[in-house]
């Protein structure tokens, strides 16, 4: 299996910050969405790699475990018997077994829409260590067989002699976060899915002690939303599926989480002299009147074009953001013809204190 580098495909040090994987995500989902180059399948594959990326490195605890993955690759990959081997293949000393993201004894499978950014669309890396979806799943049964759920991430770790605590390798780790949960206590497992799919809502298979139990996440979650199978676990326990809703590469949510956000590039033009200009929402695209003279980060709200509102009928608005994107490359003419229309235009001095002309 191959090591993925995902701070080298987003492009920034595995010193950065939040901030800095955001921006670079951003950046290069806008880049690379399929929307902007379509039948392009290497920038297909692009847009896919960067929102692996972004998806490990901007959740905390999946960042701390990728970086203990890449400090101990040569480790995990000789312990397949040869390097760059898979250990969870075939005849490795982890076959049968796969990696639960949540941890505990819940295996469960994701089931997507197709969308590009959707956990189906991930790499085998991304699956077997962060996923727990089809490429992992597809392993189960070969070799030794796994324990109900198979290993958690910390437990394949220890398993290998690897440290956690920051202590080095060979010394094992003293907390096994994947432990089996006591009688009674009710089961977790986790659904990570794309804003698409929150918002028209979706499906996820969980298996729970050889059951197989399909929930229905509805439209309208975010992050850590909580879904309550009751008594649908080994014997009678409760089991609660949390939500991951993935950064989306345009829209973003507000703290009203049915309140959504976008920025929209406009030209010159249309901000000067005012249009009527294409969005593209949720629902489908609409158009937004710009009225003349709009300013560079005015802020348009597009009613009812947000998230539907969890458990009720109502549904958030978008907030749409105009950027006004300047021509480059101006040809002597053209140069000339903007320094008249500033001229005539007599534009006032901006940087000039409220209540005084200026000079």
């Amino acid at each position: 299996m191959e090591y993925k580098d995902y701070y080298k495909i987003l492009g920034v040090p595995r010193t950065a910050s939040q901030a800095e994987i955001k921006k670079a995500f951003r950046k290069l989902a806008r880049e690379h969405h399929p929307d902007h180059k379509p039948g392009d399948k290497s920038a297909e594959r692009r847009f896919k790699d960067v929102n692996e990326a972004h998806a490990v490195l901007s959740d905390t605890k999946k960042r701390k475990q990728y970086d203990t993955l890449g400090a101990n690759w040569e480790t995990i990959s000789r312990a397949g018997g040869q390097a760059g081997a898979d250990p969870f293949g075939p005849g490795g000393p982890f076959s049968g077994y796969r990696a639960s993201p949540g941890g505990g004894n819940v295996r469960y499978e994701f089931r997507t829409s197709g969308d590009p950014g959707a956990a189906g669309g991930f790499s085998d890396f991304f699956e077997m260590f962060f996923g727990g979806g089809s490429p992992a799943a597809g392993r189960a049964g070969a070799g030794t067989r796994p324990r109900d759920g198979g290993l958690s991430f910390e437990e394949i770790l220890e398993q290998m002699g690897i440290d956690q605590s920051g202590g080095g390798q060979g010394q094992r780790s003293q907390a096994r976060s994947g432990a089996s949960p006591q009688p009674g206590q009710a089961l977790e497992a986790r659904a990570e899915l794309s804003l698409e799919e929150a918002f028209h809502g979706t499906s996820r298979i969980v298996e729970v002690g050889g059951r197989r139990l399909e929930v229905t996440i509805p439209r309208g979650v975010s992050d850590g939303s909580r879904i309550r199978l009751s008594g649908k676990g080994p014997d009678g326990r409760d089991i609660f599926v949390v939500t991951h809703v993935r950064p989306h590469p345009v829209f973003s949510r507000r703290a009203d989480r049915a309140d959504l956000e976008r920025e929209l590039p406009i030209t010159l033009q249309e901000a000067l002299l005012g249009a009527e200009v294409p969005v593209a929402t949720l629902r489908g695209r609409v158009l937004l009147r710009i009225p003349a003279g709009t300013q560079a980060g005015r802020v348009f709200r597009l009613k009812g074009q947000g998230m539907p509102r969890l458990g009720s009928e109502t549904t958030g608005d978008l907030y749409v953001r105009v950027r006004v994107v300047l021509p480059s490359g101006l040809s002597p003419e053209a140069t000339d013809a903007a320094r008249r229309f500033l001229e005539l235009a007599e534009q006032p001095d901006p940087r000039a204190p409220a209540g005084t002309k200026a000079n």
